[in-house]
């Protein structure tokens, strides 16, 4: 009868308005679909309610319980993974980027008038990076000769431009007492140029070329980088000789330097650029520095700086400019006329320098 029962649908229900005995063992042992229900007359099976489970319900549907966790189990876990995956990658992807954002977000705020660097930064091309060409080629045109006029004569000097609209950074023993300042660029070409400001305790200056734009700022770096050892280029004017470019290495950190803040001294370098006159361990160099002094830190190089190198630029390896040439050491006597570096340079850090500039700018002078 079973079998004819499942065979055809077409014989009558010997239970038709009664409760079929049998339907209560079908549902115990053996779930029905109710998508799909054997007999659409059956009511469909109780919702399973984990919360409400016990044992006897365990019992009398283990084929229900058996067959639900199997199925559920690798979803539940699946699902776990997921977000817990979603976050692992996201916290990536941001340690990732965190560099990049800060980045753009400085360059976005920058004001764009004085390009700043780490010494990391290269403005040296990738084919010439690490050589004194590369650096030579990429900052020359940065480095300006000053040459400035004064009651006591004329003296020779350098500077870096920093501004596109021609604000040069020089040493202000350069353009002391000068009533007349002349600038020439590396490709020949000749300014005028109006003192900004002066911080003689610093021996900075800023001026300003008339009527210049289009020029190559210098990427002034991060001084605070610089190790003993480290390769540098010194670029300036000795002796009037405009570009002249030297190697060395950074002899030393933090040298307490000593020079003068009497206008004066800054007006008997007339004639050629002669040597800028320092105190240096309780001695003097070059001349007297007479009895207005500062004293400020500086960084010493073997990098060959003669009269002239003043207010030029110190470059690292990248291109980055790492301070301002101030001071040389000369052996000879300073009456002789053979006079020459002899591997004893200084130069004021470029740290100093940027955090001046806002003074400078404002015409300030202490």
């Amino acid at each position: 009868m079973t079998e004819s029962f499942r065979r055809s649908g077409e014989y009558e229900n010997p239970y038709e308005g009664q409760q079929n005995p049998y339907q209560g063992q079908q549902h115990a042992s053996a779930p029905v679909n109710p998508a799909n229900p054997v007999n659409p007359e059956w009511p469909p099976p109780p919702a399973y309610d984990p919360g409400t489970a016990t044992a006897a319900s365990a019992q009398a549907a283990p084929t229900a319980l058996l067959t639900e966790p199997v199925s559920s189990a690798p979803t539940s876990r699946r699902r776990t993974r997921g977000p817990i995956a979603l976050l692992a990658a996201v916290a990536f992807v941001a340690a990732a980027i965190g560099g990049g954002t800060a980045y753009g977000i400085q360059e976005l705020t920058d004001t764009g008038t004085v390009a700043s660097s780490s010494t990391s930064t290269s403005v040296v091309p990738t084919s010439q990076k690490g050589t004194v060409s590369g650096v030579a080629s990429a900052v020359s045109p940065s480095i300006v000769e000053i040459n400035a006029t004064s009651n006591a004569g004329e003296s020779t000097g350098s500077g870096v431009i920093i501004t596109s609209d021609g604000e040069i950074v020089t040493n202000n023993h350069v353009i002391s007492g000068a009533s007349q300042i002349k600038v020439t660029t590396s490709n020949g070409k000749s300014y005028t140029a109006e003192v900004v400001g002066t911080d003689s305790k610093k021996d900075l200056a800023l001026i300003k070329l008339r009527d210049a734009s289009g020029l190559k700022a210098a990427t002034l770096g991060d001084s605070a980088g610089v190790k003993v050892g480290d390769q540098v280029v010194a670029i300036g004017s000795p002796e009037g000789l405009t570009g002249t470019v030297t190697s060395g290495i950074v002899s030393a950190l933090d040298r307490d330097v000593t020079v003068s803040t009497d206008e004066s001294q800054g007006q008997q370098q007339g004639g050629g650029g002669g040597q800028w006159p320092f105190e240096f361990g309780g001695r003097q160099f070059n001349g007297d520095t007479g009895s207005s002094t500062t004293t400020y830190k500086a960084l010493q190089t073997d990098a060959s700086l003669n009269p002239g190198n003043s207010g030029g630029a110190l470059i690292d390896m990248n291109g980055n400019i790492i301070g301002i040439n101030s001071a040389m050491y000369s052996a000879a006597d300073a009456t002789s006329s053979s006079a020459g570096s002899v591997g004893l340079g200084f130069a004021i850090p470029i740290d100093t320098v940027k955090a001046d500039l806002s003074t400078l700018r404002a015409g300030g002078s202490d």
